[in-house]
């Protein structure tokens, strides 16, 4: 078994990881386009606890939550991605918009969002953590970092005709 592993999968680990009393953390998000900010949120979130779960939004949910453009990347590659890095122990690729199922499936003792959930941003999964006794961590952003800002970074370098031709030189 891989780091990439279906719901199933995970409940089973999730049933050896309690006889064990690890803590199991679990986060959850698109990861579009991997970079800084998100590296330093899993690696925070992996210091919560024994075990990093992250839940990946499908292609579908991400274009749910974002818009029709998006993902920029297939969740194939994303999941690839998040699932090379060494904070990460598991990777499983969910349909909804939100975590709730999961959460309610995995019931992790630690569930982990962004700071922007710090910021009045409502967080749907805290009702279903609250019932069985999990705790919500919310993590700071790193400022400066963000995928809309990679996007908007990548657009004003590239987008102008000057800039695509010292491209091609």
């Amino acid at each position: 078994m891989g780091k990439i592993v279906s719901l199933e999968e995970l409940r089973s680990l999730r049933a050896e990881w309690r006889v064990q009393g690890q803590t199991m953390v679990l986060t959850n998000g698109c990861f579009d386009l991997l970079h800084v900010g998100h590296v330093q949120f899993l690696e925070a979130a992996r210091r919560l606890g024994d075990v990093l779960v992250v839940g990946l939004n499908s292609d579908r949910s991400a274009r749910r939550l974002k818009g029709p453009r998006h993902p920029l990347l297939p969740q194939a590659d994303r999941a690839t991605v998040l699932a090379a890095l060494c904070a990460v122990d598991y990777v499983v690729v969910f349909g909804e918009t939100t975590a709730e199922a999961l959460v309610r499936a995995l019931q992790p003792e630690v569930y982990v969002k962004g700071g922007d959930y710090a910021q009045g941003k409502d967080l749907p999964e805290a009702d279903d953590v609250a019932q069985y006794g999990g705790r919500v961590a919310i993590l700071p952003l790193v400022p400066g970092r963000s995928t809309t800002g990679l996007i908007e970074t990548i657009l004003e370098r590239y987008e102008s005709k000057s800039a695509n031709q010292q491209i091609s030189k």
